[in-house]
């Protein structure tokens, strides 16, 4: 298990475990599909959200500083992530929160209060304003000096860590797929992605603007894929923690077929498109296909008290 402590080494594991699915389509299709169980690097700073910290929390320490903050929704992967490594860390932390108040029934925000998280409230107009400068001054005169680390934790420092998360493991793969958010995650394994390979996002959010904010990061970064790199934006279910019956019932049918619980927001619509990819002959026959579980279970049980509706836990 990696180790956010003092020395805050936070070495990997030497292989991250790739769990090989069989199923009747790829025996049809004649491919191969394996899962990279990021979900089970940490039992609290788990997927993505792990390399995404990594070097974040590394610079906060280099500087001198003592209190991260961050932004995030009310089910925030991002934020309960970051409540968890900032105290193994030893830092102290701040979530700065689009809503209306705590809710002790919100497993999320009651998990990043009980790792000591200082939660601040602000309404959805001030959340828009979060990248602004007078809104960041403002926040240095409520909390004095912090690290900032942005909503999704998407910057530099996110990126160098998530191009570590392909190895010499995944160097025989065809096809690698990964949900896109913020796009950090995208972006550092078009990185680290080989000459050959194809790089498949699964937007979960709706809409083609994704696409000009991936280049935007490209650029930005000066990323020039060795790889082909594409966006899949056909599959996000409404938009951003959207859903719809038939992604529940696949969410369902995942869990009973290969014993994997994945999330609604980000996994699970990844590997219902990848689903729908095989009946649609994407794949060429011995296509050897990565699927990337980016973690954020943590998120299925708020999902269950929001909507009332069951799904898999973990």
């Amino acid at each position: 298990m990696a180790n956010f402590g003092e020395s805050l080494i936070m070495l990997l594991p030497s292989t991250t475990e790739i769990q090989f699915l069989s199923h009747q389509i790829l025996q049809e299709k004649k491919v191969e599909l394996g899962i990279l169980r990021l979900d089970k690097i940490h039992n609290q700073v788990s997927g993505n959200k792990f390399f995404k910290l990594k070097y974040n929390l590394k610079e906060a320490k280099r500087l001198g500083k003592k209190t991260i903050l961050t932004f995030g929704g009310a089910y925030s992967n991002h934020i309960y992530a970051t409540a968890a490594a900032a105290k193994l860390a030893g830092l102290n932390s701040i979530g700065i929160i689009r809503g209306d108040g705590f809710d002790e029934n919100n497993p999320t925000l009651s998990y990043g209060r009980n790792q000591g998280m200082n939660l601040h409230f602000v309404d959805r107009e001030k959340y828009r304003a979060k990248t602004s400068k007078q809104f960041l001054e403002e926040l240095k005169g409520i909390f004095g000096d912090f690290y900032l680390i942005p909503e999704g934790g998407t910057n530099h420092f996110a990126i160098q860590g998530t191009k570590e998360i392909l190895t010499s493991s995944t160097h025989e793969s065809t096809h690698i797929c990964t949900s896109v958010g913020t796009g950090g995650t995208f972006v550092g394994l078009a990185t680290s992605i080989r000459s050959g390979q194809e790089l498949l996002g699964f937007s979960s959010l709706k809409g083609e603007f994704i696409r000009d904010e991936i280049q935007a990061l490209l650029k930005e970064f000066e990323i020039n894929p060795q790889g082909k790199i594409e966006l899949i934006t056909q599959y996000h279910f409404g938009g951003y923690a959207k859903w719809k019956p038939e992604l529940i019932e696949f969410l369902h049918w995942f869990h009973s077929e290969f014993g994997i619980a994945i999330d609604p927001v980000y996994t699970g619509k990844m590997a219902y498109g990848i689903w729908e990819l095989f009946k649609k002959d994407y794949f060429p026959p011995n296509s050897k296909i990565l699927m990337i579980h980016t973690g954020g279970l943590q998120g299925n049980l708020g999902f269950v008290q929001r909507t009332g509706i069951a799904i898999p836990l973990g």
